[in-house]
């Protein structure tokens, strides 16, 4: 408090200082003005009375600094009078300097005269407006800046929220916005919602504070535009005090709402020395609330979408591990049954072979024949168990990796295929079985539609980006948007897609179709290559 009056009075002190300086300056002028006049054009006849006239501002000066509406003024009034009086004084030194000082060596047939009178004014053009300029500081420096109109609060909220500015600066920003424009006293910006306010930003710095309201409060304060002293001191009477000594400020809040939802108040505060607040001022804040309110209302959106992207990115990052741990699964137990099929069933296969063999050597006739069929018999249903144990999960890849495999799969290829394995490295047992069986199926693919005389190329490199793999085929083609996407398609995207990869499938009718995959780096962890034995 003792802060407040102090400066109140010190800005009491200066205004009637300048009210003095505006008097001094007016004297000076008009005192200056008669005698160039005088000088110039022999006008006033008699000098004195009319030089003292610029006394008159004397009184004028100590009235206004008597009378607290007018002394308030005195920074409005003092800088305009500067520049005018300076400008006035300009002039008539050149025309003095010109007219004068060199007209004197002209004739005295008056065009002379009058070539320097056009000289003189000329040059007062010329010179009016870097003067104009240099005097406008000097009246800022004097007079002090000119308080900013209040409408300049929107228009300056208005460009800055095009600016997308940050909430909290922007808060701040409007605070000091409305201590100039609004509330030379002080400024503040409350933000919150459900009934509970707190104090985000304040000009001068006051502190946190916090304001719940509930029930005919709340209701209150949500249907209220913009309220003074009275209102404050029934409904908000924490916003009141935080003002502090309420008795000697004036004050406005302005519910700041959206919709009918309170989401915070805008405060400005003057002291008593200031002039009242006005029904401009009124409309300007309540105008400024509604911005603000819209302002709040889309970072409120902003942040309920942007927790919805979170969620759905946490989902989705969940239903990819999902859909991967269904895969890993599946290859397991590919690897499962086809591990039993080669240490179980294949190797009774090979034993009941190997007896019949030492069988048939033992009987003679009928037997013998009967013997050599069923062996022959035994004989080829090993060789279908064991493609159906390749096909199931390859050996090769288990244990060699993806090149072996991958030659392996272009000799039993239903169409002649070349493999260009540019990478001995070991992926996941996941990752590889991916980029392999996608492979198969593009291949089988290539054999039931690329026709007769085709030929396919299996590419596969890895890199610091993953592994990429290419089938190309220089058979029929066909167009996608006409046959749409096969089964054999949705089972690649599938696999890929569960371990964060994508599938390309570029085609043309009679040029062929090359199917592109990719598996990110995320999805792989190198191994050691490994030449023998399982890994």
């Amino acid at each position: 408090m003792n802060a407040t009056l102090a400066a109140a009075r010190a800005r009491n002190r200066r205004d009637v200082a300048l009210w003095a300086g505006w008097a001094v300056l007016v004297a000076v002028t008009v005192a200056l003005a008669v005698w160039a006049l005088r000088t110039l054009i022999d006008v006033p006849g008699a000098l004195l009375p009319w030089a003292l006239l610029g006394l008159a501002a004397v009184p004028v000066a100590v009235v206004a600094s008597g009378l607290p509406g007018l002394r308030r003024r005195a920074g409005a009034v003092a800088g305009p009078s500067l520049v005018f009086c300076g400008l006035v004084l300009m002039v008539l030194a050149v025309y003095l300097v010109v007219v004068i000082g060199l007209g004197e060596e002209v004739d005295d047939d008056g065009q002379g005269v009058l070539a320097f009178s056009m000289l003189a004014a000329l040059t007062a053009v010329v010179l009016a407006e870097p003067v104009r300029a240099r005097l406008r500081e000097l009246a800022e420096q004097w007079a002090g800046p000119r308080r900013r109109p209040a409408s300049s609060a929107l228009e300056t909220f208005g460009s800055r929220m095009t600016r997308a500015v940050p909430m909290d600066e922007l808060l701040l920003q409007l605070a000091e916005t409305l201590r100039s424009t609004l509330g030379p006293a002080g400024a503040e910006v409350w933000t919150g919602e459900d009934g509970v306010l707190e104090r985000t930003v304040s000009v001068p710095e006051r502190g946190g504070s916090r304001l719940t309201l509930a029930g005919a409060e709340l209701a209150a304060v949500s249907r209220a535009r913009v309220s003074g002293n009275a209102w404050a001191a029934m409904w908000v009477p924490a916003v009141l005090a935080g003002a502090g000594d309420a008795g000697r400020r004036s004050l406005r809040i302005a519910s700041v709402t959206h919709l009918g939802r309170l989401l915070g108040l805008l405060v400005v505060v003057r002291s008593a020395d200031d002039r009242p607040f006005s029904d401009d001022d009124d409309r300007v804040l309540a105008d400024l609330a509604r911005q603000v309110g819209l302002a709040l209302h889309n970072v409120r959106l902003d942040s309920a979408l942007q927790a919805s992207l979170e969620e759905l990115r946490r989902r989705n990052a969940e239903l990819q591990a999902s859909r991967a741990r269904i895969v890993s699964a599946a290859d397991a137990s590919r690897r499962e049954i086809e591990r039993n099929l080669h240490d179980g069933a294949q190797q009774h296969l090979v034993a009941l072979a190997v007896k019949l063999g030492l069988a048939r050597r033992l009987a003679e006739g009928d037997a013998a024949a009967l013997l050599d069929e069923l062996r022959t018999d035994v004989q080829e249903t090993l060789t279908e168990l064991r493609d159906l144990a390749h096909g199931i999960y390859p050996p090769l890849l288990r244990e060699h990796g993806l090149g072996e495999a991958l030659r392996n799969a272009a000799n039993r290829a239903p169409v002649p295929t070349r493999v260009e394995a540019g990478t001995d490295r070991r992926y996941p047992p996941e990752a590889e079985a991916a980029v392999y069986f996608c492979c198969l199926e593009a291949l089988q693919n290539a054999g039931k539609h690329a026709g007769p005389g085709a030929s396919a190329t299996v590419r596969v490199r890895g890199d610091g980006d993953g592994v990429q793999f290419e089938v190309a085929d220089d058979g029929a083609g066909f167009d996608p948007a006409a046959v749409g996407e096969s089964h054999g398609f949705v089972n690649m995207r599938d696999r890929l897609g569960a371990f964060g990869g994508e599938l390309t499938v570029d085609s043309t009718p009679g040029a062929g179709t090359t199917v592109r995959g990719t598996l990110p780096a995320a999805a792989l962890a190198p191994r050691e290559p490994a030449e023998t034995g399982r890994p």
